[in-house]
């Protein structure tokens, strides 16, 4: 609360905010003079700082209507206009139907967008809800269209991989992604914990090393790794809906219903069907008129309980009963 008195903090993540906008509008640029290397690292450097202009907002109490106007607009521009104007120019230029895709591209970001607001003031939905992102999120969806350049920036010369029929199935399929509601993880409730931190640490440091060494072949497998939790993160979500009691237990509580649910599914517990019991014991067991002998049928019986089922099986099949005789066929002539 003490921040609110303090209008440089307050304007900080507005800057943020529009220092993506100028990073995403700089890789049309960089296309167009055709340093297509720059500009993929200016849309990653806006989908970095994307990331961290809300945190620091809720971090410092500076959160705005105008800023998450601002924060819609900026992506929008800088993961709908940018990648798909970069596309045009390396792919598409001189064809109408690459502009089409582009256009197909930047319309369904902006689509995105603009769910995502309005599911902001939802507010019946489930505890879990707030885990995933409805479709994946814009500065994904941006990056991942670009996988194809990626590729062929990585391997240095044109293939199958950067055709036009591909890429504009690539790009559509993309799109398609955006606007579905297929369910992604959100990177914004995963919780660390502490004897993890030092390993992803490390990790993070072994990530720098490779984005400097190898910015474009790590860039892709990034992009890769995202795209292949897409199955993981619908599985998890479906599990969810599912098992309410795993709503609000924290994860270690949540693996352990996980893993007692998945023990009773390896042990084949099943409930009792009581009318195959029922009838079994009707046809092993039956009564005779004297009353004086009752068969009980032991686990041991079980070729004893085969044969009977067998023998009533067979009677019930020709339609007769044990003390009927076989109709005349003179009846029948």
């Amino acid at each position: 609360m003490a921040y609110r008195g303090s209008p440089g903090v307050r304007v900080l993540p507005n800057a943020i905010t529009v220092l993506a906008m100028c990073a995403g509008l700089s890789a049309v640029q960089f296309a167009l003079a055709g340093q297509f290397q720059a500009a993929i690292a200016a849309i990653a450097v806006a989908a970095v700082l994307d990331s961290l202009d809300g945190r620091i907002a809720r971090l410092l109490d500076a959160t705005s209507k105008m800023g998450a106007e601002l924060d819609s607009l900026a992506d929008a521009i800088s993961f709908g206009v940018a990648p798909a104007l970069v596309l045009y120019v390396w792919r598409f230029e001189g064809n109408r139907v690459g502009w089409v895709i582009a256009l197909v591209f930047a319309v369904c970001i902006i689509l995105r967008l603009a769910r995502f607001n309005t599911l902001l003031d939802d507010t019946e939905q489930p505890p879990y809800a707030k885990e995933f992102f409805v479709g994946v999120p814009a500065p994904a969806g941006g990056l991942s269209a670009l996988l194809p350049l990626i590729v062929t920036l990585q391997i240095g010369h044109d293939g199958w991989w950067n055709s036009d029929a591909l890429v504009m199935v690539w790009t559509v399929g993309i799109a398609a992604l955006l606007i579905s509601r297929i369910p992604t993880l959100s990177l914004k409730t995963i919780k660390v914990p502490a004897r993890a931190v030092a390993p992803l640490l490390v990790l993070v440091g072994l990530l720098a090393a490779a984005v400097i060494t190898y910015p474009m072949m790590a860039l892709a497998c990034a992009l890769a790794v995202y795209l292949l939790h897409v199955p993981y993160a619908v599985r998890r979500h479906r599990w969810l809906a599912k098992h309410p009691e795993a709503w609000d237990v924290p994860p270690k509580e949540r693996r352990a219903i996980r893993r007692a649910h998945g023990a009773g599914r390896r042990l084949g517990l099943r409930p009792p069907r009581i009318r195959r019991v029922a009838g079994a014991a009707r046809a092993v067991w039956p009564r005779r008129n004297g009353g004086a002998e009752h068969g009980v049928l032991l686990p041991t019986d079980a070729p004893r309980m085969r044969r009977s089922l067998g023998r009533a099986r067979n009677w019930r099949r020709i339609g007769l009963r044990r003390n009927q005789s076989r109709p005349s066929t003179r009846d029948d002539q």
